[in-house]
């Protein structure tokens, strides 16, 4: 127990709870109780065991932290503050209040030491995974015999929710399948839900459970003194071919007297009396809020210079590998600085016109092309391969004991697979994972943390739309466009054809500040002369593919079309246009980027002055309104898909030039019918 811990350990310990208890009482808000009793645990990784340097928070070679239990973010920052990172005391009394860098869940970009964005249970430790894939690749690439430039850990504290959680079980799964001994998680079994007891709902065995999934496991009970702590660790960092779990009885609010073991403690503050009462149960110096005893600073201040020491000793380390293995050394200092290599997008690939090509298999083209110019550029699909056409040719797959290779495995794990990609590039890599676009539902929260993190990951999502025919409406996209669109900083790309193709795979790893979804098609779709597409095509999110050949200024009608849709806006604008409608047909490969653009390029590609706007997708129309505008009108899908061949499906489903140009056709005779009143 503690009582056997060093008197300063003891007090350091206390603070990190005093602190954690203040800045929950200061906002009203939050979590108190899981820091209080995690408060021993996170003393001993930041100062016992873990490798990192809280003025080099961004060191290549550190040991990174997961605090998968995010809800407990005052620990995390109580002992970023105490380590030196840079979260002020001031910063501690303003948690969860506008702008400042302790926001209610620790969020990846908002303050030094947070490694990911968590919050939803399930995803720390599913990222941490990935995070851990990631360094097992990145070492079987740089380190050599004689040089390890990269040899670090991966932490991570989870609670009951994290454990529940399926995606947990998901990613649990492959970390044991592919024996990744560098990731260490602690359980943090306290027995405390928001409704009370944990046997309200699970009575599992969770070591079992994880023993099954080829985890080392060890269970060591309320032995949460500092030496016990610490030999677990130890004990773990040794199993170098198996990931561990560390189960830990704690006792939520430890030394409340009123609140210890409550599922009271878990989100609510303590009180000022509660709080009193522990603090005096610690022995704690003084009940001010936020009083950090000076003896603790100057205990913890050796955090930072034992930091400074082991960046120092990695630094000179560096100096000898690079003069070992300049190129490799030049290539990690590249991934380390984000950057790509130099010219790598040259001559994208390029589809001959006239030909078809499903948008899929030019996707596999253009992951060959980028692959061979871009080698930290890997990932897989969720047991789609053949069908998603995600494998890098001439590279091994990944596996235990084996990670040199760029194809990852992931299984039939859609939401699992998203977690991981989001790990493998917060790991220094590229990493992609690919599906079938129905299934991005399967992959939400990770793809929506990756929007908010601003990670640049890529997913691939082929079959698009009821295009790819008989398998039915179980498995046709109708919905998922829009709800992918609507996700703030995430860009859907849903190309036209091959070329277009080819030159969204150039913007998703251009892409640094946000993840890109490339929605593809099953079906082959006509290849569109390169010649008529720009090079910032997609960059601009939007341009005049047909211009109408009998405008004198404004064209009449202008046809605004997605991914296979964009074939039927051009047959349709033909059948107009010998009827003497001057039509125009816009290409719209990612409005995320057309929405950005500046009002001058926007009005030039859809001139106000023409109402007349028909917008053509094989899916929801929810959100075409805004492109379309009041007078406009959208051909697309409101209802379930259905199964039969993919022309059949199109006809019935009125996606087809025909229609477009009858809608084309009602608009111009309504406008003419005001224009006349």
């Amino acid at each position: 127990m503690l009582s056997e811990t060093p008197a300063i350990e003891k007090l350091s310990v206390d603070t990190i709870r005093t602190l954690s208890m203040d800045g929950v009482q200061a906002a009203n808000s939050g979590h108190p109780g899981t820091p209080m009793a995690l408060a021993p645990l996170a003393y001993t990784l930041f100062t016992r065991v873990m490798r990192h340097s809280p003025r080099h928070p961004d060191w290549p070679a550190r040991d990174r932290f997961v605090l998968s239990a995010g809800h407990a973010s005052m620990l995390l920052y109580s002992t970023l503050h105490l380590c030196g990172y840079g979260i002020s005391l001031d910063d501690l009394k303003n948690f969860r209040q506008l702008g400042s860098p302790t926001a209610g869940h620790p969020e990846y970009g908002h303050a030094p030491g947070v490694e990911l964005t968590t919050g939803p249970l399930g995803q720390g430790i599913s990222h941490a995974v990935g995070l851990a894939l990631g360094e097992r690749m990145l070492a079987a690439r740089f380190n050599t015999e004689g040089h390890c430039p990269l040899d670090h850990h991966t932490f991570v504290i989870a609670s009951d929710g994290d454990i529940e959680e399926g995606v947990a079980s998901e990613t649990a799964s492959i970390a044991g399948h592919l024996g990744l001994g560098r990731l260490i998680a602690f359980y943090d079994d306290n027995h405390i839900t928001i409704e009370g007891d944990t046997d309200l709902a699970l009575s599992e065995n969770v070591a079992a459970r994880y023993e099954a999934y080829g985890w080392h496991v060890q269970d060591i009970g309320e032995q949460t003194d500092l030496g016990s702590l610490e030999r677990a660790l130890r004990e773990a960092m040794q199993e170098d071919a198996q990931p561990s779990l560390i189960i830990v009885r704690t006792h939520i609010a430890e030394g409340a007297p009123n609140k210890v073991d409550t599922a009271g403690a878990h989100g609510a503050p303590l009180g000022d009396e509660e709080i009193a009462l522990a603090k005096q149960a610690y022995g704690f110096p003084s009940l001010e809020p936020f009083h950090v005893p000076a003896e603790v600073r100057e205990h913890m201040s050796d955090v930072a210079a034992r930091g400074e020491a082991a960046y120092a000793e990695w630094t000179e380390q560096m100096e000898a590998y690079e003069q070992a293995h300049p190129e490799l050394a030049a290539e990690l200092r590249r991934l380390a600085d984000g950057e790509l290599p130099a010219g790598w997008d040259a001559q994208p690939p390029n589809f001959e016109a006239g030909t078809s090509v499903a948008t899929r298999k030019a996707s596999s083209v253009a992951i060959q092309w980028a692959a061979a110019k871009v080698p930290e550029l890997a990932g897989g699909s969720a047991d789609l391969g053949p069908s998603n056409l995600t494998v890098i040719d001439g590279e091994s797959s990944i596996a235990r004991g084996a990670f040199g290779g760029r194809n990852v495995h992931f299984g039939v794990r859609e939401h699992g697979m998203g977690a991981i990609v989001n790990g493998l590039t917060l790991a220094g890599l590229r990493g992609y994972g690919g599906t079938f676009l129905i299934f991005s539902d399967y992959m939400k929260p990770a793809l929506r943390l990756a929007a908010l993190m601003g990670v640049p990951s890529i997913f691939v999502f082929t079959h698009d739309s009821i295009g790819l025919g008989e398998d039915g409406p179980t498995h046709q996209p109708v919905e998922q466009l829009w709800s992918l669109r609507a996700t703030p900083n995430l860009n859907v790309v849903r190309p036209a054809d091959a070329n277009e193709t080819a030159l969204a795979w150039r913007f998703a790893l251009t892409t640094k500040d946000r993840p890109t979804c490339l929605a593809l098609s099953r079906q082959n779709l006509p290849v569109i002369d390169s010649a008529s597409i720009p090079p910032d095509a997609i960059e601009r999110g939007a341009y005049v593919l047909r211009e109408a050949s009998n405008a004198p200024s404004a064209p009449d009608l202008i046809l605004i079309g997605t991914g296979s849709e964009v074939e039927i806006c051009l047959a349709a604008a033909e059948a107009l246009e010998t009827e003497g409608v001057a039509t125009r047909v816009v290409s719209a490969p990612c409005l995320e980027s057309f929405a950005v653009q500046d009002a001058a390029y926007r009005d030039a590609v859809l001139p106000p002055e023409t109402g007349a706007r028909i917008a053509v997708e094989a899916g929801s129309t929810v959100g075409w309104h805004r492109w379309t505008g009041g007078d406009g009108a959208v051909v697309g899908i409101d209802s379930f898909g259905a199964s039969a061949p993919q022309p059949a499906l199109y006809e019935h489903f009125g996606i087809t030039p025909e229609r477009v140009a009858a809608r084309g056709r009602e608009l111009l005779a309504v406008r003419a019918e005001e224009a006349s009143r």
